[in-house]
């Protein structure tokens, strides 16, 4: 009688056990966390991701989110013995406000918290926080080494002109990213909805030698405007490192700010050539006063919204004698005829008052008051008009700063075209 055959069973290795150690004051680890929160997958079938990983040692922790598109890093000195632990982001974060209720904020920001794996302690309350399995935690790309520094404050300045440009429709992905281009010693950043296209340019600096050919991604314009958040009071450099689909790695992109990286997939497409958009010449370049400009705009967009409906326009409009008004959209053209707007002096740097006697240029009122709003600080602005066809501008015109300034920035919007038949 042969013997009888046992299957052995797979040996399951059993989870990681949390092994993180670190002592650090509340404010360091709440800032940290609030840095990280932005690339949690909150929303994660795979409960690992909505973790945030915290790795420590050589007297450092360091904290690592990653949602599949954004990857964010967040190093904070601190006493550290090695190890790691995977924990519930949300609940350590409620737990972690939890534990200086009813100190002062002087004294929560320096309330001294310990982490001993899973285990949250303070001198007066010690609690588990909910550990995940670290094996399933899916790591990150590399972050791309800095191949140029920018000034922190110059990036952000310029990214704030610029985002408001940036397309919401998630039906097309590449427009709600924002092109980033490292080229010579400069950093272009450009966005656009297909009505309106932003593009600004900031110095930079190569970390070993310039670049031997130009490098370009497309950037998700949200996580930029969560680094304009939280990040608007840092003033040192940023490292810029990009892979683009020439690489034959992930098509990346990291920027460095201090102790923290984010790292993001670059959006697939590509980018409209813009380049084109702008006029190599413009018929008529008209110098206004940017607050007056603003003052009439701001009129005209709620006269336009109680009187002319939500999406009616207002129009910068040159009288016969050469006058120049800007006035609510409101109407079959007799009634627009009776409709006065607030005069706007301007002074004509290309072109002659016959040039635009009689002409109107019609514009989203929400697009130009953000278009303005980018040159705040500056006195004037220049309106560029490639040309009038039938008394209205009908190819995108394109706002600069005054021509004695040095500001390089340029604001493209698209006229709306009126049937004045009607």
């Amino acid at each position: 009688m042969s013997p009888a055959i046992v299957a052995t069973p797979a040996v399951t290795p059993a989870p990681a056990k949390p092994t993180a150690r670190l002592t650090l004051d509340h404010g360091q680890l709440t800032r940290a966390l609030k840095i990280a929160e932005f690339a949690v997958a909150a929303k994660s079938p795979a409960e690992a991701q909505r973790g945030v990983l915290i790795e420590t040692g050589r007297g450092r922790a360091t904290l690592t989110t990653f949602d599949y598109e954004t990857a964010v890093s967040v190093t904070v000195p601190g006493s550290a013995r090695k190890g790691g632990s995977l924990l519930h982001f949300a609940q350590l974060q409620k737990a972690l406000a939890a534990m200086v209720a009813g100190e002062t904020k002087a004294q929560a920001e320096r309330t001294s918290v310990s982490l001993s794996g899973d285990l949250l302690s303070t001198e007066h309350l010690t609690v588990p926080i909910g550990a995940l399995e670290m094996e399933e935690f899916t790591r990150p790309p590399e972050p791309v080494p800095a191949m140029a520094t920018v000034d922190a404050g110059e990036f952000f300045a310029e990214l704030k002109r610029v985002l408001p440009a940036a397309g919401r429709d998630d039906t097309m992905p590449v427009l709600t990213a924002v092109h980033l281009a490292l080229s010579g010693q400069n950093l272009t950043m450009a966005a656009t909805d297909r009505y309106r296209l932003a593009v600004g340019q900031v110095r930079a600096k190569a970390t070993v030698r310039p670049m031997e050919a130009p490098l370009s991604v497309l950037f998700p314009a949200d996580v930029l405007t969560a680094l304009l958040k939280r990040f608007k009071a840092y003033d040192g450099r940023i490292g810029v490192g990009l892979l683009d689909t020439g690489s034959s790695d992930i098509p990346r992109a990291t920027l460095s700010l201090g102790d923290t990286t984010v790292t993001v997939h670059a959006r697939e497409g590509k980018f409209p050539d813009y380049s084109s958009f702008f006029p190599a010449e413009a018929a008529v370049s008209v110098r206004m006063d940017r607050a007056t400009l603003v003052r009439a705009a701001k009129k005209g967009h709620a006269m336009a919204q109680a009187v002319g409906g939500r999406h009616s326009p207002i129009a910068l409009h040159w009288s016969a004698e050469g006058t120049l008004c800007l006035a609510p959209v409101i109407g079959s053209p007799a009634e627009q005829a009776r409709v006065k707007g607030m005069s706007v002096p301007f002074t004509l740097t290309r072109g002659a008052g016959d040039d635009v006697a009689g002409m109107s240029v019609n514009l989203n009122p929400a697009f130009l008051l953000a278009a303005l709003d980018a040159f705040t600080g500056q006195e004037a602005v220049t309106l560029h008009v490639r040309q009038f066809e039938e008394g209205q501008a009908r190819r995108p015109v394109v706002l600069t700063a005054d021509v004695s300034s040095d500001d390089g920035y340029r604001h493209l919007l698209m006229p709306i075209r009126l049937d004045r038949s009607k």
